[in-house]
Formats: C-alpha cells, structure tokens, sequence
C-alpha cells in the first residue's frame, strides 16, 4: 500500500478529509455529531490549532484547521478519530452493519493551504458539500458545518477562529 506524504509544519493552514469506514453513514442522529464535536473541541483546546472551516457529513468529515505551532496533524486526527470511535461503540455496541468495530478509514488527507484564496475555496466546499449531496437545498440548512458562524449566527456548537494566515 503506498504511504501519503504529509507535510507538516510549513505553517499553512491544512485542509483535511476523514471518510468513515467503507463510506457508512455513521453521522446519523444529533448523539454522533454532538459527539464528535465535543471531541474536535478538545482536540482544538489541547493542540491550539486554529479552526476555520468544517463540515461533518453522514459518512465523512472535512475541517480547514491551522496549527499553531509544529505539531504532527496525524496525530492529531489520530486522536479525534480514536476517541469518537472509542465512544460511539460504547453506544452502540452492535458494531457497525458489517458486525465490525470498525469507525474510520485508516487514512485522512490532506491539501496545505498556501494562500487566503485557497483557504475560503476550502471552507466554501465545505459548506457546500451538504447542499450537493442533496441533504439540504441551501447551505444554512445543515447544522453540522461552520456556515452559520460564518454568516453571523453564533448559537453553534463550536466557534470558528478569525482566519489569519
């Protein structure tokens, strides 16, 4: 299998993709998606990275995220990935369709965001993921992306950071 060059600490910020395992839809009631928020949160507390942008669909999730300092984003997904898996097989001990106790892909990826431009590309695919699946119509609609915080509505479950590159 080939390995997927990451390359940390350029001091970009970092567009990343995480698809739950063999794309089930695991993200489907407001427990998984609380969950994994609750968890993103930490993960942005402990490693004091930036988030600027996310979208958590039904079988995989998108954050535009900028560390602050040199950290291994691998690990740091690592462990957001882990946890929610951990916790979600508490929940739900039948494993997922297949029997298995198995959440994420093994992989994520991931795309350095050299520039602002790149950067509000990023975060505007994200917003638009739910309304091109058709889950929604409109952006606004889907509860589990940072569109509402960035259009002024701050009643979220995790605040967006300032963008600054």
């Amino acid at each position: 299998m080939t390995r997927l060059r990451h390359y940390d600490n350029l001091g970009t910020a970092r567009f990343v993709t995480f698809s739950c395992y063999r794309k089930l839809h695991y993200f489907k009631d407001e427990i998984i998606f609380k969950m994994f928020l609750e968890y993103l949160s930490n993960a942005k507390e402990k490693y004091q990275f930036k988030l600027y942008g996310y979208v958590i669909m039904p079988d995989h999730v998108h954050l535009v995220l900028h560390p602050q300092y040199p950290i291994k984003l691998g690990l740091v997904i690592r462990e957001i990935k882990s946890k929610t898996a951990r916790q979600y097989f508490r929940e739900y001990p039948t494993g997922n369709q297949e029997g298995k106790n198995v959440f994420w892909q093994l992989r994520c990826y991931d795309h350095n965001c050299r520039t602002l431009k790149t950067v509000m590309e990023k975060i505007n695919y994200c917003h638009n993921n739910p309304v091109v699946r058709g889950l929604v119509e409109f952006p606004g609609e889907w509860r589990y992306s940072s569109y509402n915080w960035m259009n002024g509505i701050k009643d979220v479950p995790i605040d967006m950071d300032e963008i600054k590159l």
